[in-house]
């Protein structure tokens, strides 16, 4: 078994905990739904927002989802001109059997303009 990391962002509506626990949990969701992973399999999960986004922590919405023993931690991005505004990202380590190339990352929403080969 190996540890994996899975990518993924998200757009966020608004800057308010509604809209941040929102696009939060549509993300976490299928994150786990597109990569077939039961909850233990979860080792970890960091957060990253820009900065334009402080009303909630992405860890807090996560949680919501009973993710209750996933460490978990969240952090400002560095604020590049021109960066997507709204952003949540996550980078989440797993156990998995799946090899590097069977991994499935998730870009949604306005995010998916980071990453359109993967869209």
């Amino acid at each position: 078994m190996s540890v994996r990391g899975i990518r993924g962002a998200i757009t966020a509506e608004n800057n308010d905990k509604d809209s941040i626990f929102v696009a939060t949990q549509e993300l976490v969701r299928q994150v786990i739904v597109a990569n077939q992973l039961a909850t233990e399999d979860i080792c970890s999960i960091i957060f990253t927002v820009t900065q334009d986004l402080d009303a909630a922590f992405p860890a807090t919405a996560a949680r919501a989802l009973g993710l209750d023993l996933v460490p978990m931690i969240c952090s400002y991005e560095i604020a590049v001109p021109g960066s997507l505004p709204r952003c949540i990202r996550l980078l989440m380590h797993v156990n998995t059997e799946k090899k590097q190339d069977e991994i499935v990352h998730v870009y949604l929403k306005g995010a998916r303009s980071l990453r359109p080969d993967l869209v």
